[in-house]
Formats: C-alpha cells, sequence, structure tokens
C-alpha cells in the first residue's frame, strides 16, 4: 500500500535562523488573516448580487493568489518578496480548505488567528531535502540542524515548520512510501477501555493506566499558584507560563508515547481488534470523570489502531456503544440489571459463573465484533471464520481460567 507517512524531527535554528522562521511564521499568519478579510468584505459588499447570483458567491484560491501577486508589488508590502513564496501559497490553500469544510457543515467558519494564541507554523510544498542532518529548504540553503533519529524512507512530499509553546521548534515531513501489510493471524482481542485501567483485552492482558496528568498534578498546581500571583505583562510571568508550559508538554509526550506503543502491539499481535464504538465528548460531561477521561485519550487511541490497521492489513471492529458488555454474562447471556459502576465483580444468576466486570466485557466485546464478521456487516472478514472461532474458544477459556 502506499501512503503518505509523517516523520517528526526537532530542529536547532541558529539565531538569525531563528529571526527568519519568526518572520515566515508572521507572513504566513499575516496573509491568511488578510485574505479572510478579503473574502468578508467581498461577500458584504456584493450580497444582494450573490443572493440575486449576478456574481460568485466568494473569492477562491486562485482569486486570492492573483491579488497576492499584486500585493507584493506594493512598496507598504514588498517585504512580503523576502519570504518563501510557495509557503505563502500553501497558506491561501489552507484558507480555501478551512472555506470549503464550512460550507461542507464540516467545521466552524475561518477564524482569525492571533499571534499570542495561535500555533505557530508555515508549511513548505516542495524542495525539501535532509542533507548531513540538516534540513535544507528554500531560504535556508545551509540547512538547519536536525535531530535524525531515524531513516526517512520515501519520497519527500512536503514539510510542516512549526513551533510549540516552550518554543521547541519541530519539522514534520510528510513522505510517500510503501508500507508492507503484515502476515495474517488467526486471532482477534476484544478491548475494553477503562479508567481504572487504561485497556482490558479478552486474552487477559492488562495495560495499566499510568495517570499522567494525576502524578503531574501537584507539581502542576503548584506552578500555577505561582503563575497566578505574577503580575500581567511582566516578564516573570512571561518565565513562570513557560515553566507550567513545560509540565503540559512533558505529560503530552508521555502520554502519546505510551498510546504508540500500547496501539502498535496490539496491531501486530491480532489480525482483528475489537472495540466499543465510545461518544466520548459525551462522557466527558459527567464533571466527576472528565478529567480522568480526557488522560486517558480514548479517541486518540482508536485513532491510532484505525490508521495502523488500515497500513498493515489489520481490522477495526466497532461494536454499539449502548450494547450492555458490562451487564452480560458471556457465559449463558443473562443481563445483570442491577450492576452499578461501583460494583467490579458480580456473579451471575442463572449459571453462577463469577465475573471480573472489566474481563467480562471485553469478551463480550469480542463475541460482539465476530458475529459483525459473521453477519456481513463488519469489514469483509481477511480469514476463515471456522479457524478463527476455534482460536478465539480457546482465548475465552483462558481469560475465564484467569478469573
Amino acid at each position: 500500500m502506499i501512503i503518505n507517512k509523517a516523520f517528526k524531527f526537532r530542529i536547532y535554528p541558529s539565531k538569525e535562523q531563528k529571526t527568519l522562521l519568526e518572520q515566515h511564521f508572521g507572513a504566513n499568519r499575516f496573509v491568511f488573516n488578510y485574505f479572510l478579510n478579503e473574502r468578508k468584505e467581498y461577500y458584504l459588499k456584493n450580497k444582494e448580487d450573490i443572493e440575486a447570483k449576478r456574481v460568485s458567491g466568494n473569492l477562491n484560491y486562485y482569486d486570492n493568489a492573483k491579488a497576492l501577486t499584486k500585493l507584493k508589488q506594493q512598496e507598504e508590502y514588498n517585504w512580503l518578496n523576502n519570504l518563501n513564496s510557495q509557503s505563502l501559497q500553501a497558506t491561501l490553500k489552507d484558507l480555501e480548505t478551512a472555506y470549503k469544510h464550512f460550507f461542507k457543515k464540516k467545521a466552524y467558519f475561518p477564524r482569525f488567528k492571533s499571534k499570542k494564541h495561535n500555533h505557530n507554523s508555515f508549511r513548505i510544498p516542495q524542495n525539501v531535502k535532509i542533507e548531513d542532518n540538516k534540513l535544507v529548504i528554500p531560504k535556508f540553503k545551509e540547512g538547519i540542524k536536525l535531530k535524525k533519529h531515524r531513516d526517512v524512507n520515501g519520497r519527500m512530499v512536503n514539510a510542516t515548520i512549526s513551533k510549540n509553546v516552550i518554543n521547541q521548534y519541530y519539522v514534520s515531513i510528510i513522505v510517500e512510501c510503501e508500507v508492507q501489510s503484515l502476515d495474517k493471524l488467526q486471532k482477534a482481542v476484544g478491548i475494553d477501555l477503562g479508567i481504572k485501567d487504561f485497556a482490558i483485552c479478552s486474552d487477559g492482558v492488562i495495560y495499566e493506566n499510568h495517570k499522567y496528568l494525576s502524578k503531574k498534578e501537584k507539581q502542576l498546581k503548584r506552578q500555577q499558584r505561582k503563575l497566578s500571583k505574577k503580575a500581567k505583562g511582566s516578564q516573570n510571568r512571561s518565565k513562570q507560563k513557560l515553566k507550567v508550559a513545560k509540565i503540559h508538554n512533558t505529560i503530552k509526550n508521555q502520554r502519546i508515547d505510551k498510546l504508540h506503543k500500547i496501539s502498535t502491539r496490539l496491531i501486530k499481535e491480532n489480525q482483528f481488534i475489537c472495540l466499543e464504538d465510545l461518544a466520548v465528548k459525551n462522557l466527558v460531561k459527567n464533571h466527576k470523570l472528565a478529567k480522568s477521561i480526557s488522560d486517558v485519550s480514548w479517541s486518540t487511541f482508536t485513532t491510532m489502531l484505525e490508521y495502523k490497521a488500515k497500513w498493515y492489513g489489520r481490522e477495526v471492529i466497532k461494536i454499539d456503544r449502548f450494547f450492555p458488555s458490562s451487564k452480560t454474562c458471556n457465559k449463558c447471556g443473562y443481563i445483570n440489571q442491577d450492576l452499578t459502576l461501583k460494583v467490579r465483580e458480580w456473579t451471575c444468576q442463572e449459571c453462577n459463573t463469577k465475573h471480573d466486570r472489566d474481563l467480562n466485557a471485553s469478551i463480550n466485546i469480542l463475541k460482539q465484533g465476530l458475529n459483525k464478521i459473521a453477519d456481513g456487516t463488519a469489514v469483509n472478514s481477511l480469514l476463515e471464520l471456522p479457524s478463527l472461532e476455534g482460536a478465539l474458544n480457546q482465548e475465552a477459556h483462558k481469560s475465564l481460567a484467569c478469573e
């Protein structure tokens, strides 16, 4: 399979290069805001003609690109010529995409980018190279020092330079490469995502919830308390704000690293991965659990599983979120309607089987996923069902023995 894959590296620009990067950030932000304002003014000025369908309802990328060329010829905006013109055009394409997403009801109306609150970044659509552990892009012919921790295999399509809240610079290089599917396996797994434990698998494997935010919470509160006492606009406040941002950045990196390791292991070891189609946006409305749910990052984890499964020939099967996986006995099918969230173990009244709440849920999720494959409502099966079912029965017996 030919895919677009991102390779992210930290870069270490010199003082002069940092100045030029900041100019690129500012120029791309200016171009986005300038032409967003142009589009809004065009609509307000021609509203009656647009409604009567006498003129087009909106300016497009080509209109903005022509206007940008004329803008750069004006003495007031002559400074735009010192920057990478292709990056400015890429920003106009981003604005065009933002408009299309709005009209397709996929996103809100585009907003003006703020220097203070916006994520600083710009894209280089071509002429990207890595030579002698240096990033070579237009306007940076001498190269920017780069920490190359892995090889980049494939054709480089584009690159995005960004700066995070703790003033670290990164480059994300999009590469067109070929990915080989993994060997097919006669194994499937059901996963019950939780808070006490991050993931409980139907084969008895439990992935711990490391609670990265909770572990740093005491330190974070202390630094945030100090921040609240600093005078707004002062240098000391800026320094303290950076300390708080570094803690948040550490938490994010730890969480993402762990999610990648768990998702990769599950993809390598299983052909089918069954889990619940959780509505996380609704779940975080519970204010008692919102922080804990946000900390485990179920949505990010599910996204990782889905794109890795697509790359390597695996299949992620989502079951109905309203299916009572915890309340249903995986042996006889009895549903315990009185089961509450506090109860971690329960005994089936019909067959007297003792259940661990989460392990029972994962086995039921696996069974529901297999049913979707069997009745054809899941994506086409990559395995022969009879042999798969035999393997699953063995795993289920192992899981029950673990209880």
